[in-house]
């Protein structure tokens, strides 16, 4: 079990690679409001609760599946 798992909360970075996607994209997820993030002190966090809930929001989406993917 690596450190990241126990957490209630990641970095940006963190979160970009356990939703596997680029710090940028992430970035601009977080920016945009689309994933939810909260200010620690002068940090800005993503709790992991707020990665489950982008992907649940992403399946409920008007967008078919890919059954090729």
């Amino acid at each position: 079990m690596n450190s990241t798992d126990s957490r209630v909360v990641l970095t940006i970075e963190e979160a970009a690679h356990r939703l596997g996607i680029g710090r940028t994209t992430m970035y601009a997820l977080v920016m945009s409001g689309e994933v939810r993030s909260v200010t620690i002190g002068r940090l800005r966090r993503v709790p992991v609760g707020c990665l489950g809930e982008y992907v649940t929001n992403l399946l409920g989406a008007d967008q078919p599946l890919n059954p090729a993917a």
